[in-house]
């Protein structure tokens, strides 16, 4: 062998060595034992498995809920204790519907032995006062607080397994409450006898047309009365940016002049953004417009199976950062006051904190709209967050790509059955008459879907872990803290929340170092927040905590702030207009023949999206 073939054979070696690396590696991994031969297959199998079971139990976790269940009939029969206080509770609750049975025949205005809660209006008719009814309801009330008793206060088992017992438990009974049937509800008996059964006739069509519009995948009766770009979301304006994921709405100014800092509006994409732009009566961006503020406004895509890989992290970079972008080329050399509802306040909060780690000062405010940051406790949506619903849920995603915006729903309204789902069927389908259709409602029927990914991350990282709170969400590799923050941040809650309660959005007032004013308005997650002025029956509190000063706890700040009344939005408008400068000629609408020219009139095109 000369030396002139020794590199030849050299190199024929190392490619024959390259060649055999990859079956050698492919054989280890198939002897190793730490992934047995099908355990790939396997886990397809079941995650399909899982995916099409999920669709009978609408998401929920049979697993789980089994679980729940075992845990506290085990911790239940091994306290002999609580039996004894159950068979006691249930014979003085006996006793005392016996009394008043007897007191009330003789006198039908003796007060009843037991009251609603506050928000439960189903038994608040004056029939329902009148025997048997009375009788009926007031048993139904006193069975439910018996199994409340009866699903607290176990030894042994966790505060959140009783919470989710006992929301449970008080599911099952709201499905059999005396309202829901004909022959126990004195208002739906009483229509039945007055209009020879013609309600029930009239539900009936009510119930094969919602049947019928679900089937083709119509929205709800009423909502054809409220168009996109005709009679709400109507506020003149372009879009003026468009990427994969968002269009960015400029609105036009109606001011000869306006405040030099825009500001840049980021909604859930849970939600069509117009929520904040429905009848011009009541749109946010319109009245913001009107006061001399230049708005710009995010319109989500509504995700596809091709968008399961999108992340958090996509929509940090393409929605915040990128518009962020563009608003600063529209509008130079101006800091941006920054507003997030809901899931977009708390995207907004982690860019911010993103921002504030790498120097980036480009914002002159933070406002967030019915927003959390710390999820240890984020309400009764909670009860469902654990990991055997979470991964029962990625399955179900991982089958189609995305959850769909009717599954999201649902879980809303469980969350609001009483009025949500068991009276309005009881209204429309056993009294036969529908509920009348406002802009608010036609919104909330048009749904969106969460991608994969993204949907996923958002439930471990943020609800399940709480990472976002505990400084260990992490952005470009590296973890951000909300304490870095140094924006003046304005976060407004809602005292009727039920996706977002206020006691949990209060917990922004201890996170950043920076001066916090928080706001608590009536109302609901929506409603509350869609709060025009002139608005009937609307009150709220607001205080500023201070950088530096010590931290209030919630019931307390509750029970010190005083109340005004009216509208929330002035208050706001005037913490806007104190962080801002003197007026100036309005800006131009997007930079036309440069990369922010206007594509076309708002609302856009990606809102249409089905």
């Amino acid at each position: 062998m000369t030396d002139a073939d020794k590199p030849k054979n050299g190199a024929a070696d190392k490619q024959q060595a390259r060649k055999v690396k990859p079956l050698a590696a492919a054989l280890t991994a198939i002897c190793d034992d730490r992934v047995p031969p099908g355990h790939y297959t396997a886990q397809a199998i079941d995650r399909a498995f899982k995916a099409n079971l999920a669709r009978l139990t609408n998401g929920l976790s049979p697993a789980g809920l089994a679980d729940l269940y075992f845990n506290w009939l085990a911790h239940l029969s091994l306290s002999p204790g609580k039996h004894a206080e159950l068979a006691e509770k249930a014979s003085r609750k006996l006793a005392r519907l016996m009394l008043f049975a007897g007191q009330s025949g003789a006198n039908p205005e003796v007060p009843p032995c037991i009251e609603p809660l506050p928000q439960d209006r189903r038994f608040a008719g004056k029939e329902w006062q009148q025997w048997p009814y009375n009788l009926i309801y007031q048993s139904f009330l006193l069975s439910q607080q018996w199994w409340y008793n009866a699903t607290t206060d176990i030894d042994g088992l966790s505060d959140k397994d009783e919470q989710v017992i006992s929301f449970v438990a008080r599911q099952l009974l709201d499905l059999y409450a005396p309202s829901n049937f004909i022959w126990t509800n004195p208002e739906i008996l009483k229509a039945t006898i007055e209009q020879g059964g013609m309600n029930l006739i009239k539900g009936a069509q009510n119930l094969a047309a919602d049947w019928q519009r679900g089937m083709a995948g119509k929205k709800p009766v009423g909502t054809d009365d409220y168009q996109v770009g005709q009679n709400i979301a109507v506020t003149p304006g372009k879009v003026v940016y468009r990427n994969h994921l968002i269009e960015l709405i400029q609105y036009t100014p109606t001011t000869d002049k306006v405040y030099p800092e825009p500001i840049l509006v980021v909604p859930a994409w849970i939600m069509k953004y117009y929520i904040l732009d429905l009848s011009p009566h009541n749109s946010l961006v319109k009245y913001l417009v009107d006061q001399g503020h230049t708005v710009f406004m995010i319109s989500w895509r509504n995700p596809t199976s091709e968008d399961r890989n999108l992340g958090m992290e996509d929509y940090r970079r393409l929605g915040v950062m990128d518009v962020l972008d563009a608003v600063s080329s529209i509008v130079p050399d101006r800091k941006v006051h920054a507003v997030g509802y809901c899931l977009g306040g708390t995207l907004l909060s982690i860019a911010a904190a993103a921002m504030a780690r790498d120097g980036d000062d480009r914002l002159a405010t933070i406002t967030t709209l019915a927003t959390q940051v710390d999820f240890t406790e984020a309400g009764e949506l909670m009860l469902f967050i654990r990991e055997s619903e979470v991964s029962y849920l990625e399955n179900m995603m991982w089958d189609r790509g995305f959850l769909d915006g009717s599954q999201m729903a649902g879980a809303f309204q469980i969350l609001r059955s009483n009025d949500l789902i068991w009276s309005r069927l009881a209204h429309e389908y056993l009294l036969g008459k529908r509920a009348g259709m406002n802009d608010l409602m036609a919104w909330n029927a048009d749904l969106t879907r969460m991608p994969y990914k993204m949907h996923s991350e958002y439930l471990r990282g943020l609800f399940l872990n709480n990472d976002l709170a505990s400084g260990r969400f992490m952005v470009e590799g590296r973890p951000i803290n909300l304490a870095d923050i140094r924006t003046p941040i304005f976060a407004v809650g809602t005292v009727k929340d039920h996706v977002a309660p206020w006691r949990s959005v209060h917990k922004i007032t201890f996170h950043p170092a920076t001066d916090v004013t928080f706001l608590l308005t009536s109302g609901g997650h929506n409603a509350g927040i869609v709060s025009e002025p002139g608005h009937p029956r609307r009150n709220y509190q607001v205080a500023t905590k201070h950088a530096g000063e010590t931290y209030i706890d919630p019931d307390t700040w509750h029970a010190q702030t005083p109340y005004k009344d009216g509208s929330w939005w002035p208050e706001w408008q005037a913490w806007l207009a104190g962080h801002s400068t003197g007026p100036v000629a309005p800006p131009p609408m997007g930079t036309p023949g440069k990369r922010y020219a206007p594509i076309c009139d708002a609302p856009g095109t990606y809102v249409f999206q089905e």
